[in-house]
């Protein structure tokens, strides 16, 4: 049976989630974004609000949230900014290799205790010489009793500099490439860390990135992951559960590019009357509509398909790669259908084609999600 309606239960997390944006994120995305604020004080509203950790499962308090649950929030958040919605929902991509692989004390205690106060995690895989490639991380661990020892750096991590805990990623012999990927989840203040957030960022200026050294941090032999080795199997189950999140993200900021487009075109006249009246831009704008509606039906059946179990999931590499593609794009035309005011940081369009750039970047590139679903089109 196939339907497109959504639940009660989604209705009203879309609309809590669009009355958050509007109310508590829009006033506040412009001066964040300006001045690189790490906006705790909203995510403290957010978290009050139920709108964060919506992954961690029911039996430890947690709201169990399925895939497409989360999309429809994050959509909407970002509708206010993508940045600072960064800082709320990086917590989802931290927990999921926990959910995956992680045994019942690890997800009491670090799953858990995302309940209890406002705190934040960070998934720490990116390197400076390992973004795409992720096979040829150059962080190492080795045992030494009781301990693992991890060596490395990890660069472009979200929340990176404000984690309350970290799951990461290392290799204990470059040469096994994925084989030799491990995964371990350990509290953020341990001896050993240095962290620092990075500055400068062309867009999601809000959104904490991070920098993490390990100089020889010392761990616990409990805080690996799942099993030996299998750290690269859990970290790309991690992205075909948020790759449908990371869609969602550019369906929120598209449409918000959207309704600004309508509302300006309306008031900006020109040769005499609105320019609304003028058949290039509606035709633009028409565009704009048509690829929203195929990015949400792209999302929400990717977000679906996990939420079933689906096999390994090509649809969330079509719905990440076309969201950031389409969302680069209707950024860039809404900037066109402002023109000179569109340039200016007045008016919200520049922002959100600033935004929405990291879309093709972060959590495989548009170009390593066609990579994934050319392999799927071959395998056989």
């Amino acid at each position: 049976m196939l339907g497109f309606e959504l639940t009660e239960e989604q209705i009203e997390l879309k609309a809590l989630a669009r009355k958050f944006a509007e109310q508590e994120i829009i006033p506040r995305a412009r001066e964040c974004d300006e001045k690189e604020t790490f906006a705790r004080d909203v995510c403290e509203k957010a978290f009050a609000a139920g709108l964060m950790n919506f992954g961690v499962p029911k039996n430890l308090g947690g709201p169990g949230l399925g895939v497409l649950d989360a999309s429809l929030i994050t959509e909407d958040l970002c509708y206010g900014c993508a940045g600072i919605t960064n800082s709320i929902t990086a917590n989802d991509l931290a927990t999921l290799p926990l959910l995956i692989a992680g045994n019942e004390e690890q997800k009491r205690v670090f799953l858990g205790g995302l309940l209890k106060k406002l705190s934040f995690c960070a998934f720490a895989i990116t390197e400076p010489g390992a973004g795409s490639d992720v096979a040829s991380m150059s962080t190492t661990y080795r045992r030494e009793g009781d301990e693992f020892v991890l060596r490395g750096t990890k660069h472009f991590i979200s929340n990176g500099s404000v984690s309350d805990w970290i799951v990461t990623f290392a290799t204990s012999d470059k040469r096994l490439r994925h084989k030799g990927i491990s995964c371990f989840v350990f509290p953020a203040n341990l001896p050993g860390i240095t962290r620092r957030r990075m500055h400068g960022k062309l867009g999601q200026r809000a959104a904490d990135t991070g920098e993490i050294v390990y100089d020889d941090l010392r761990v616990s032999a409990s805080a690996m992951v799942g099993r030996e080795g299998e750290g690269f199997k859990y970290a790309m189950a991690t992205f075909d559960h948020s790759r449908p999140e990371t869609a969602a993200i550019g369906i929120g900021i598209a449409q918000r590019a959207l309704d600004e487009c309508v509302k300006y075109s309306r008031q900006r006249s020109a040769f005499g009357q609105p320019i609304s009246n003028f058949q290039a831009l509606q035709f633009m704008m028409a565009d704009m509509a048509i690829e929203i509606e195929a990015m949400r039906l792209l999302t929400y059946k990717a977000a679906w398909m996990v939420d079933h179990k689906a096999p390994p999931n090509v649809n969330s590499s079509y719905a990440k790669a076309f969201c950031a593609d389409a969302c680069m794009k209707i950024t860039t035309d809404a900037v066109q259908i402002f023109g000179g005011y569109g340039y200016m940081d007045e008016y919200p369009v520049q922002k959100l084609m600033r935004d929405a750039k990291l879309l093709q970047i972060y959590e495989g590139t548009s170009q390593i999600q066609r990579v994934v679903i050319a392999r799927n089109l071959l395998r056989e």
